[in-house]
């Protein structure tokens, strides 16, 4: 099994970044683009163990089998750093570190790769103290970004890298992967493949949690109940409470358990208040982790927005007479009811009102409430849909 196993329906890519492997002097920064779910950085990473990878042989580099290739792909190769960020962005401290990073020569191997997962979320400032050590970087360092598109990244930085576009699969490439790697039966797995529009972290989820795929049917379905402004009103709220839930409950013991060893490590003592130099430690602690939330809530609002997409996705396919599957195939009958009281017109402009609350809350202090308070009244049909 090679380095390259996971990387699906991304054939071209996969030659792209072999051949790089095997070069002697490989581009020095490479940008990875591609929408959500497309693998932008498990193929940073399965380029980055091609790179080191201990094989003499360039064609064989990426075998999937050395150690070198085995410690790259689980983040624990010396020469390999791997920058992901749980934060809202990446800070100028962050990034002044991996500036000082990348003066090390390698320890193990030919190359020193940094890989930044979330170069998106580096603000200007930060982007800026890069710019230098990617313009004139050390012999043997190799830097990977990744974000969603070439335009999340400034001019100056992507000018100067090499890039890699990536796509999402084919939704019959995930669901055999899903059955191939987690065991989940071929129906499951189909299902849960069209469901993420074949991001496969999510089809994964879907596929194992029954919580994650009743939450989804209840975001797909919120149009169906669109009836008045009061009710557009509730649906806006109850989205928020599932998203402020989801966070809740994905963050409440990691926090608690962070906190703990922070208190443990700096000798803390065990009643009583807390030293002043003990205090300020909790409160940067505190203020990671209320960032790290937010970031959590953004993400889950994304995806959530991105799954009522879909319905109306599925809505304009069926007004355009286009054929082939829905991603919501399973409630076809109530989308072609929906589709005939409605024309394409309209149907694109409820897709532009979820994509500007999509910008506005990960871009912006939006509160998320009014936000999708505005977009579901602005879901409401035209006309009287009946009950």
């Amino acid at each position: 099994m090679s380095v390259w196993t996971y990387l699906l329906g991304q054939s071209a890519v996969v030659e792209q970044l072999r051949r790089a492997a095997a070069a002697e002097q490989p581009n020095h920064a490479w940008l990875f683009t591609g929408p959500p779910g497309s693998g932008r950085s498990n193929a940073a990473r399965a380029f980055a163990a091609a790179l080191l990878c201990d094989r003499v042989s360039p064609d064989e580099r990426g075998c999937g089998e050395c150690k070198a290739c085995t410690t790259a792909l689980a983040g624990s190769h010396a020469d390999v750093t791997n920058v992901t960020t749980e934060k809202v962005t990446i800070s100028i401290d962050e990034a002044r570190e991996l500036v000082r990073k990348a003066q090390d020569k390698p320890s193990t191997g030919r190359w020193r790769v940094i890989i930044v997962e979330d170069a998106d979320r580096m603000q200007e400032r930060s982007t800026n103290v890069l710019l230098k050590a990617i313009e004139e970087p050390p012999p043997r360092t190799v830097w990977l970004l990744c974000a969603p598109s070439p335009g999340d990244v400034l001019v100056t930085i992507r000018s100067r890298c090499r890039s890699v576009s990536l796509r999402l699969p084919p939704v019959e490439d995930v669901a055999e992967l899903l059955v191939r790697r987690d065991g989940i039966d071929p129906a499951t797995a189909e299902a849960a493949a069209r469901a993420s529009q074949s991001h496969i972290g999510v089809a994964k989820r879907l596929a194992t949690d029954d919580g994650a795929r009743e939450r989804r049917n209840q975001i797909v379905r919120l149009p169906l109940t669109l009836r008045n402004v009061s009710g557009a009103m509730k649906a806006a709220a109850d989205l928020v409470k599932l998203a402020e839930a989801e966070a809740q409950s994905s963050f409440e013991q990691r926090d608690s358990e962070e906190k703990a060893a922070l208190l443990v490590a700096v000798g803390a003592p065990e009643s009583g208040a807390l030293p002043p130099a003990i205090r300020s430690q909790v409160k940067r602690l505190e203020d990671d982790q209320g960032r790290r939330a937010k970031r959590s809530k953004n993400d889950y609002f994304d995806r959530a927005l991105t799954d009522l997409t879909s319905f109306y996705r599925d809505i304009l396919m069926l007004q355009l007479g286009a054929g082939g599957a829905l991603v919501n195939e399973p409630l076809r009958p109530e989308l072609e009811d929906f589709a005939g009281h409605g024309n394409p017109e309209q149907t694109l402009l409820r897709i532009e009102a979820i994509n500007k609350v999509r910008s506005r809350i990960v871009s912006t202090n939006v509160a998320p409430l009014l936000a999708i308070e505005a977009m579901t009244v602005s879901l409401l049909p035209v006309k009287e849909y009946p009950a």
